[in-house]
């Protein structure tokens, strides 16, 4: 399947959780309350988040699975993603315990929110706990999925997550009314209902009998060697992402969160369309990094022009009719407090867009390392600009530290990509004539725009 198709069925089925999204959230904040929903907002970010207990193993599987599908050695699946699964199952469940353990804390005392709210909270998070094992293990089946370059099954399987994931809540409010623990129950039996249909569709696709492969304890060190320097990346890079929302709730109260969360939010989702490209390009790139690196360099540089040719005008449009368009979605007041933080964001949005190009091909390089090494180096100033940024210039400072953080990611990948793409393969078939013919054949190289 080409590089277009497989790109163009990751950005529909991330668009239309999107429009969803886009018509639920007025709802949900209407009936629930903005603080309620500013601590629904948190709930989803920390959901997201402790799946980082995944050890990179989601990313991992994906390059592994598809090198493997390269290099001919199909009889290795089996217990390679037996192996995988068992541990994102095991890892999921202590990522599952400490959000738990950390509940009362964060719903009664770190995120400050109201008294009226406190109780509710804390329950919403106890239960949140529960979506950490389940998020774990579809994201290993995720990346299955993906190193067989199937993405119009992960690009259905993703439009049932955003419907699930914003639905469910619609529905607890309906029939149950605004109970902020009920509403958190809902978003736990979605991630259940997509965990299940990312199974089904796994089964089909390995090779029979394996569900009863053997735990390969080599294996696990293959995988965890790929992904614990993934897993750095992994806490530190939403850790950026996100602990500016949580500074805000610190420091300026929950009931300002959602002046912040709503707009960012809402331009995160405009990410899809350079996501979309770099999740069909990273299976795309592992094999062309085994058997044909001048290819891989064409392939990077054009989904780099491309995305930047895309994202340019969307962000423009962005920076320029925040303020219309949030009156026109949530109304003048909400619009008043809001238009700003989305402005200054666009540039962020950008940046942030056209580096996931450069992100991805350093990562089915098998460079993590390099890339984890950024995230920590780049965490340890976000930080303190961040509290800086924020007792001097309120939420427009968040947003003004992030675009900071963003423009230097950018800088930085493109290095690193650059250098990526110019060096030698990095794991040579051990049978060229074998396996690069059979590679060339089973991922056709299409990725013209």
């Amino acid at each position: 399947m080409s590089l277009r198709r497989n790109t163009l069925w990751n950005l529909v089925g991330s668009c239309a959780p999107f429009l969803l999204g886009v018509v639920t959230t007025p709802y949900l904040l209407r009936h629930i309350g903005v603080e309620a929903f500013g601590i629904l907002t948190l709930v989803w970010s920390l959901i997201g988040y402790f799946s980082l207990f995944d050890f990179g193993l989601g990313r991992a599987l994906t390059q592994n699975v598809a090198a493997n599908r390269a290099g001919g050695q199909v009889e290795q699946l089996p217990s390679l993603v037996k192996t995988g699964l068992a541990f994102l199952l095991f890892a999921g469940a202590i990522g599952g315990i400490l959000l738990a353990v950390l509940s009362n804390q964060l719903g009664s005392k770190w995120l400050n929110v109201s008294v009226s709210l406190q109780r509710s909270t804390v329950h919403a998070l106890l239960i949140a706990a529960l979506g950490i094992p389940l998020t774990t293990i579809t994201a290993g089946l995720k990346g299955i999925l993906e190193a067989y370059e199937d993405f119009k099954a992960v690009s259905i399987l993703r439009m049932l997550l955003g419907a699930t994931n914003f639905g469910f809540p619609v529905l607890s409010v309906m029939m149950f009314g605004p109970s902020l623990s009920l509403v958190v129950a809902s978003l736990v039996a979605a991630r259940l209902v997509v965990l299940g249909a990312h199974m089904y569709l796994v089964y089909r696709k390995l090779p029979a009998g394996w569900i009863e492969a053997k735990f390969n304890g080599e294996k696990m060190r293959g995988l965890l060697s790929f992904g614990a320097w993934m897993t750095v990346s992994n806490i530190v890079s939403p850790l950026m992402t996100f602990s500016d929302r949580f500074l805000v709730s610190a420091v300026l109260g929950a009931g300002l969160v959602a002046y912040y969360t709503v707009p960012s939010d809402v331009l995160f989702r405009f990410l899809i369309i350079p996501a979309s490209l770099s999740a069909a390009l990273f299976p795309r790139i592992t094999s062309l990094m085994t058997t044909d690196r001048k290819e891989a360099k064409r392939v990077y540089e054009k989904c780099l022009k491309t995305t930047g040719l895309v994202m340019l005008p969307i962000c423009l449009c962005i920076a320029i009719g925040s303020y219309w368009g949030l009156w026109l979605w949530l109304g003048k007041d909400f619009a008043s407090h809001s238009w700003e933080i989305a402005s200054i964001l666009s540039l962020g949005i950008l940046l942030t867009g056209i580096a996931q190009v450069p992100f991805a091909t350093v990562q089915a390089a098998g460079n993590v390392k390099a890339t984890s090494l950024m995230h920590v180096g780049e965490f340890v100033l976000y930080v303190p600009l961040l509290f800086l940024f924020l007792h001097y210039f309120g939420l427009r400072g968040v947003a003004i530290v992030w675009d900071i953080r963003a423009g230097a990611d950018l800088a930085i990948l493109l290095v690193l990509a650059k250098r990526c793409t110019s060096l030698s393969p990095l794991h040579e078939p051990t049978h060229p004539d074998r396996f690069g013919s059979q590679a060339r054949k089973e991922y056709p190289v299409e990725a013209e725009f």
